[in-house]
């Protein structure tokens, strides 16, 4: 179960790829526009404001999440159940789709479905292989909870590229230091895990257990990631790719 409160944890941190992604997308006037993956909001109304004239919904599978969204088309919904509508000009679709299995050939739909001159927009984490994932591996496979994560589920920007050729696309990736401020007893890549990798290890284990292996693991973070000056630096790649159909 998503908590917005948690995942709002670093949100400056986390909203500034979403601006990097979109501000690549060249529609001027899209008649609709779909965030989908919109969370609890706040940045699918950024796109309200940038093309007031497009009809612009939001989706999430998470019901928390759009309990808090506020006003606006904001939706509960599946994305790998989601089709876009004829006018569907804009999808934006921003740390999602690593969480759809499959989604590779989702967007390959997508991109058939979508009329011409349609932006597609997504951003995906890579770290996938850092030191905080690769830890919170181990941590969990010692208590007995290692199948519920997920090794590589994204691809390199050259493999969607590659799956998009038909496309006219833009792929890149850009590792982001994040200076993460030590304002409290756990450490703060800790923090920032259990607003996102850290959701099916919570959700498959007791309290006792969580509450072992959430001080294991900040103890084998502390080590990956040490403090200096007051702060810890987390570098954190990301993967963007841009179509335009």
């Amino acid at each position: 179960m998503w908590d917005p409160m948690v995942y709002r944890r670093y949100g400056t941190e986390r909203s500034r790829p979403f601006f990097d992604l979109v501000s690549r997308i060249g529609a001027t006037a899209p008649r609709a526009v779909t965030d989908l993956g919109c969370g609890s909001g706040e940045l699918t109304r950024t796109l309200a404001e940038r093309w007031p004239q497009a009809r612009v919904t939001g989706i999430d599978s998470s019901p928390e999440m759009i309990a808090k969204a506020g006003p606006g088309d904001f939706r509960v919904g599946d994305i790998a159940e989601w089709r876009p509508d004829p006018d569907t000009d804009v999808v934006v679709t921003n740390a999602a789709l690593q969480w759809v299995p499959g989604h590779q050939d989702m967007l390959v739909r997508w991109v058939a479905a979508l009329p011409a001159g349609a932006w597609l927009a997504m951003q995906v984490p890579g770290n996938f292989d850092a030191p905080s994932h690769r830890l919170l591996r181990a941590v969990a496979g010692d208590f007995g909870v290692g199948d519920v994560l997920r090794e590589a589920p994204v691809d390199d920007p050259a493999d969607y590229a590659d799956l998009l050729a038909g496309a006219d696309v833009d792929a890149w990736e850009t590792t982001y230091l994040h200076l993460l401020p030590v304002d409290g007893p756990d450490h703060p890549v800790l923090r920032w895990m259990e607003g996102t990798a850290l959701r099916p290890v919570r959700a498959a284990l007791g309290d006792d257990a969580w509450t072992d292996l959430r001080a294991e693991l900040g103890r084998r973070l502390a080590e990956a990631y040490p403090e200096g000056h007051g702060r810890v630096a987390f570098p954190f790649r990301r993967i963007f790719v841009v179509a335009t159909i």
